[in-house]
């Protein structure tokens, strides 16, 4: 397979995450006011659950729509700030795989699990704007993961003819589903993230980083 089109998570497959994630969960939760003895259940599950969209996380620990709320708004802005501060670098070698697949023909399309704001506070940190040729996140009409809206939409709004013809990699169990559900033909988890290679069993391919995934794809045609 020669794919049209590859879709690249970004947290945890081409940036690093450096704990960001905890650290702006922590601030959300001190902002709606949680409990302490709450927080390690809660950490654990905003683990467990890397890559989903962040509000359907929250949704899910405070069963309260209006704090639910004020949580990914808070998140989002601790997020936003650290990525601001400097506290965000690439995976190595992300960032030529993302040329080197264009250059050869091949679309590329980040996602994520972050609010747009988010996903572009990380692209204008890392003057990655335009590297890709589409930036995708949760949004109207767009379920996060594990849901498969995420690959399909980026295969319609690039015009891929067949879905067969798209490879996914990310680093965690949610965004192996992702593509899995949207029927692409290669999906790769890698190990630069959240995901243990245990939690990767479902993955197509298991690779240490994403800039292996030519290499994979080279061995797919």
């Amino acid at each position: 397979m020669t794919p049209e089109l590859v879709v690249l998570d970004m947290a945890g497959t081409t940036v690093a995450d450096d704990g960001l994630v905890v650290k702006a969960f922590t601030t959300a939760i001190e902002t709606v006011g949680v409990p302490d003895e709450k927080y390690p259940e809660m950490l654990r599950y905003v683990v467990d659950t890397m890559g989903q969209s962040k509000i359907t996380v929250f949704r899910a620990l405070l069963n309260d729509e209006t704090l639910a709320q004020q949580a990914n708004s808070a998140f989002e802005t601790a997020y936003g700030d650290l990525v601001r501060a400097g506290e965000c670098r690439p995976i190595p070698g992300a960032e030529d795989v993302v040329r080197g697949l264009r250059e050869d023909g091949v679309k590329v399309a980040f996602t994520t699990g972050f609010a747009p704001a988010t996903q572009h506070a990380i692209l204008d940190a890392l003057g990655w704007q335009g590297l890709a040729d589409l930036a995708l996140a949760p949004g109207d009409g767009v379920r996060g993961r594990p849901f498969p809206d995420l690959v399909l939409t980026a295969a319609l709004r690039l015009e891929v003819t067949d879905v067969r013809r798209v490879a996914v990699a990310g680093d965690t169990a949610s965004d192996v589903l992702c593509g899995l559900r949207a029927g692409a033909s290669v999906v790769a988890g890698v190990l630069t993230g959240a995901g243990r290679r245990e939690d990767l069993v479902e993955a197509t391919a298991v690779l240490d980083s994403v800039r292996h995934l030519p290499a994979l794809l080279e061995g797919t045609k």
